[in-house]
């Protein structure tokens, strides 16, 4: 678990222009351990990318990292908004 959260903040750090707030909460659910990422909302659209091509390679990456829990793994995208 803490492999694959690794992996993600690694990845993402760099790409962002506010690294310090970048959180990346773990939950586990029947089927997958889901990972929320947050980040602020100015950087939403560099996670994302044009056509969703970054997110989709970040994706790409983190689902190929094999795990000890027998659940899949899923990355979501949330927007680290003052209200939250």
């Amino acid at each position: 678990m803490t492999d694959v959260k690794n992996l993600v903040l690694t990845i993402v750090r760099p790409l962002v222009s506010q690294p310090d707030a970048v959180e990346l909460d773990v939950r586990e659910e029947n089927d997958f351990m889901e990972y929320d990422l947050k980040v602020s909302p100015e950087d939403v659209g560099r996670i994302i990318g044009k056509q969703g091509r970054v997110i989709k390679a970040i994706r790409t990456i983190v689902y190929s990292v094999r795990t000890t829990e027998p659940k899949r793994v899923r990355l979501n995208i949330l927007s680290n908004d003052a209200e939250n």
